[in-house]
């Protein structure tokens, strides 16, 4: 199964993807060797904004009428053992692109890594197929 099939969306601009499963220490290390690479930060922040934002409108359509409600859901749902436990599902871990030192730590099987990934990717389907398209693709991996 490819990292598109798993996570349900087709990229258009692969390239967007690509990037969203860069990290840093990966970039800096090809960037040594004069080849350009860009890393996923931008990504996760964008991801991490459409993420909120998604979840609080499905969150209103689920039923939940009050502020405190939708805020206390929505911190479980976001929270980084949430979205790590969401890319262990999706198998994301063996596509991040890791630096040297991070494939030696297992950087790829780190909570925190495997949840920033997967911000950076919502952020790069965001990019590629707009706001419908990361929730058709957000829906699918979050039960609400």
């Amino acid at each position: 199964m490819t990292i598109e099939e798993a996570l349900g969306y087709t990229f258009s601009n692969k390239s967007l993807l690509e990037r969203a499963l860069t990290r840093k220490a990966y970039a800096n290390e090809l960037k040594q060797q004069n080849q350009e690479c860009e890393d996923q930060e931008i990504y996760r922040t964008l991801g991490d904004a459409v993420l909120k934002t998604i979840l609080v409108d499905r969150l209103i359509e689920s039923g939940y009428k009050t502020r405190e409600d939708i805020t206390n859901r929505k911190m479980e749902l976001e929270s980084e053992e949430g979205l790590a436990k969401i890319s262990r599902t999706l198998g994301i871990g063996s596509s991040i692109r890791l630096g040297i030192g991070e494939k030696k730590q297992k950087a790829n099987e780190k909570q925190y890594v495997l949840a920033e990934t997967l911000e950076a990717i919502i952020g790069a389907i965001f990019l590629d197929g707009g706001y419908d398209a990361s929730k058709k693709t957000i829906i699918k991996w979050f039960k609400i």
